[in-house]
């Protein structure tokens, strides 16, 4: 199983859910997150330049090895704008998952 992180515009969380959906993911865990990335924040308000965390939105999808790539092709394919910023995506293993309510394991608790 992987885990697979995605960090991505706040404007951009409904169309990665749907694609996420078509592609068969039916649970993920939405945090509001800030951070910068290369840019380093820079935003330019009135011809200033000014350095400061923007926000962005985390999805955290656990799923079976065989599903990694349609998930990230769904990812991108629903936030790249072209544009810097974004977001990045980052793969993880998962050793086991446990559905606490049934006691389930492996990939079976993550149906």
């Amino acid at each position: 199983m992987k885990k697979v992180e995605a960090i991505v515009k706040p404007f951009k969380l409904d169309d990665v859910k749907d694609k996420l959906d078509e592609v068969g993911i039916k649970g993920m865990v939405v945090t509001e997150v800030r951070g910068f990335g290369k840019q380093m924040g820079h935003v330019e308000i009135f011809s200033e330049v000014v350095s400061q965390f923007l926000p962005k939105i985390k999805l955290e999808i656990v799923v079976p090895d065989d599903m990694v790539e349609e998930v990230i092709e769904a990812i991108i394919d629903a936030a790249k704008s072209g544009k810097i910023g974004d977001g990045k995506i980052f793969i993880t293993d998962v050793e086991d998952a446990i559905r606490i309510r049934t006691g389930e394991s492996g990939e079976d608790a993550l149906i």
